[in-house]
């Protein structure tokens, strides 16, 4: 069985039942590792998209009317 590659958003959604789920703790110790191993998985697969949309703005940058590369800056969003 071949699994179609899912959507960054779909990932989050899954991953944010999971923690709902986890969060809940009605899951046995079974379920609970099974869906932390899920968790772990859909973590890295948003983790490697973003990464790659880093890598495509950065790239995307315009400086000076010419485009170049510009390095991301991590954790400026959100800072007063």
């Amino acid at each position: 069985m071949v699994k179609e590659k899912q959507s960054f958003e779909d990932d989050v959604k899954k991953l944010q039942k999971i923690v709902e789920e986890l969060s809940g703790g009605k899951l046995t110790l079974g379920e609970s590792l099974k869906k932390y191993e899920e968790g772990i998985r859909l973590s890295e697969s948003c983790s490697k998209a973003l990464e790659e949309a880093e890598r495509k703005v950065e790239s995307l940058m315009k400086k000076d009317g010419k485009f170049s590369l510009k390095e991301f800056e991590e954790g400026s969003e959100g800072k007063d």
